[in-house]
C-alpha cells in the first residue's frame, strides 16, 4: 500500500501554514486582519496552493492577488472574509477565447480556502486542508483581459473540515461569472 505525504508536512499537519516559509509582501493587502495573518497566509497561497515554477496551474496562480482579508466576530463565532484579483490572460482561454471552466476551478480552490487559512491563524488552528468537494455554478463567460473580483468567505472551521463560499464577478462591469461552495479536510496523518 502506498502511504501519501505532504512534503510540507509537519509532525502534527499535513500543512502547517506557520511552519511555510515567507513568501511576497502583505503590507498591501487591506483589511482589518492582523499583518502578521495577512502574510501567513500570503505564504501559504504561493508555497502550498499554487506550488514552484512547473507546478500545475503555477502559471495561473501566480497573477492572483489578494487584497483584502478581514477577520469578523459575529456572535460567539469567528468567520473571515477574503478578495482576490486576478486578469484573464491568455494562458487561461479555451478554444472560444473566453476562461476555461477548469482555470475558474482551480481560481476558486485557491481563493476559496484564503479565508480558511487566514481564519485558522487568527483562532490558532488549521485552515489548510486538501480539497473534498468543489461545486461550481457558472453565470457567465469571462472575457480575455477583464479583471476578476473573487470574494471568499468561510462558513465552517472545524477540528478536520471546512467550508467557505466564492463569489466571482467581472470587476469593472459587476457581471456574476460563478459561484462556488468548498469543502476541505484535513488528512488523517499516518506514522510510518
Amino acid at each position: 500500500m502506498t502511504v501519501l505525504g505532504s512534503k510540507l508536512a509537519t509532525p502534527t499537519a499535513w500543512v502547517d501554514p506557520e511552519q511555510l516559509p515567507k513568501v511576497g509582501d502583505a503590507s498591501s493587502i487591506s483589511g482589518n486582519a492582523p499583518d502578521y495573518v495577512k502574510q501567513v497566509t500570503l505564504s501559504t497561497l504561493h508555497v502550498y496552493g499554487v506550488g514552484p515554477k512547473g507546478c500545475f496551474g503555477a502559471s495561473v496562480g501566480d497573477k492572483i492577488r489578494i487584497v483584502e482579508v478581514n477577520i469578523e466576530k459575529r456572535g460567539r463565532r469567528q468567520e473571515s472574509s477574503a478578495v482576490c484579483e486576478v486578469t484573464v490572460t491568455e494562458d487561461m482561454l479555451n478554444s472560444a477565447g473566453v476562461m476555461h471552466g477548469g482555470c475558474v476551478g482551480y481560481l476558486v480552490d485557491l481563493c476559496a480556502a484564503v479565508p480558511l487559512v487566514a481564519l485558522g491563524v487568527a483562532k490558532k488552528s488549521n485552515g489548510a486542508g486538501v480539497t473534498q468537494a468543489l461545486n461550481i455554478l457558472f453565470h457567465a463567460p469571462a472575457a480575455h483581459n477583464s479583471c476578476l473580483r473573487i470574494t471568499s468567505n468561510s462558513i465552517t472551521l472545524g477540528g478536520r473540515l471546512m467550508t467557505s463560499r466564492c463569489e466571482i464577478v467581472d470587476k469593472d462591469s459587476g457581471r456574476a461569472i460563478a459561484s462556488a461552495f468548498l469543502s476541505k479536510m484535513q488528512p488523517v496523518m499516518t506514522k510510518m
